[in-house]
């Protein structure tokens, strides 16, 4: 065998490591196809089978969430700055404290009502009293609801109560003798019936004599249910910039329930303000019975001077400036005329002129003329005053 053999043969060996190695890469490269297409046969069987399941239908929470609005939550956060300018839900809140103490009031007589109006044990929470924009508030109401309009006689004005679906179909339940569910109740997007519209104004009557009674030793109002509502843009009481407070209620019916919110603008408020702004019922700014009895007791003791104006007479300012010296002036009245006596500025009594002794002396032939202008007429004058300044 020659060299040339041999280098042949060398060279055919080369050749079939070569080859032997790339058969083994390309077994690898199958391998890795195999296994990508095991993963996407995977994928696709948990689509099908999430397509065969029925597509997920996100709830209000998640929709607030996924648009980035809660109005709840912007209420609730203190906001400065640039961002409580430009945020339209922001409400300055005055604080009323009147208005809790009427709420907690009326908590517990909503307690005692609704339990003789379901015969279920019923419990009453007051959430939260917050200050909302009218037209933000329309907006976050969620559908289906249904909407009660009333009107504050007294206060010449309108507030408005939001019934939620869980609520409303407890209060059909258990009026209509339904069985307790341990599950969630399921809200239906249909239309309410006669008979659900008319179990819930009754509650809504209920609702409102229960207000009546709340606001009564403050101030007395009367309530009446106007219209309900389905649709937020037939319940408009207000102007959408306008702001009112807005009281939730939580109610509770052993396993169901729901909400129940009641809105007042400030204008339908804005009669009683100055009753809303006291610490407790019956407060008086600025008076201290100590001290008014004391005034009183040295007002007995004071020293007063008293005129006795035997006549008036109106002259031109001409002829007042050119009298002199030893001229008379004639005045209208006769010995047995009546004298008028009077303290400052004001005429306290009438009497007849005459002498005691050296002393020209007054009878006093009349009563003690009573002030025209009461107490409350004259805290009332004197506030309008001071509005005015």
């Amino acid at each position: 065998m020659d060299d040339k053999d041999i280098d042949q043969d060398a060279l055919a060996s080369e050749w079939g490591m070569s080859l032997d190695g790339e058969g083994e890469e390309g077994s690898n490269d199958d391998a890795m196809a195999a296994q990508w297409a095991a993963m996407i046969d995977e994928d696709g069987e948990d689509s099908s089978n999430s397509k065969s399941g029925g597509e997920r239908i996100l709830g209000q929470e998640e929709i607030d969430g996924l648009l980035g609005f809660n109005i709840s939550e912007l209420i609730a956060r203190d906001q400065t700055g640039i961002r409580a300018l430009i945020d339209s839900a922001m409400v300055s809140y005055e604080r009323l404290p009147m208005l809790e103490i009427v709420y907690d009031r009326l908590v517990r007589l909503m307690t005692t009502s609704l339990r003789n109006f379901t015969s279920d044990n019923v419990e009453v929470s007051l959430d939260s009293i917050t200050s909302v924009r009218f037209g933000d508030y329309l907006n976050s109401i969620p559908l289906p609801a249904v909407l009660a309009v009333f009107k504050a006689h007294e206060w010449d004005n309108y507030g408005m109560f939001t019934v939620d679906s869980s609520l409303i179909y407890s209060i059909v339940d258990g009026l209509l003798g339904g069985r307790r569910a341990n599950s969630a109740l399921r809200i239906e997007g249909r239309p309410y019936t006669t008979i659900e519209m008319n179990l819930v104004s009754r509650m809504i009557e209920v609702v409102l004599e229960d207000a009546q009674q709340a606001f009564q030793p403050l101030s007395p109002v009367k309530f009446t249910l106007d219209r309900l509502e389905t649709n937020p843009r037939f319940a408009a009481i207000s102007r959408p910039a306008n702001a009112a407070i807005l009281v939730r209620l939580r109610i509770d019916m052993e396993d169901r329930g729901g909400g129940l919110e009641m809105l007042l603008p400030y204008a339908t408020i804005e009669p009683i303000r100055d009753l809303l702004l006291q610490m407790f019922m019956g407060e008086k700014f600025g008076r201290d019975a100590i001290w008014e009895g004391h005034l009183a007791s040295e007002l007995w003791h004071a020293e007063v001077e008293i005129e006795a104006v035997l006549d008036e007479l109106e002259l031109p300012l001409r002829k007042v400036m050119n009298l002199k010296v030893g001229e008379t002036l004639p005045l209208q009245v006769t010995p047995d005329g009546l004298v008028t006596l009077r303290c400052g500025d004001i005429n306290i009594t009438q009497g007849h002129m005459g002498r005691v002794g050296e002393n020209v002396a007054v009878h006093v032939s009349r009563g003690l003329a009573r002030p025209k202008m009461t107490l409350a007429a004259f805290e009332k004058a004197d506030g309008m005053k001071m509005e005015a300044s």
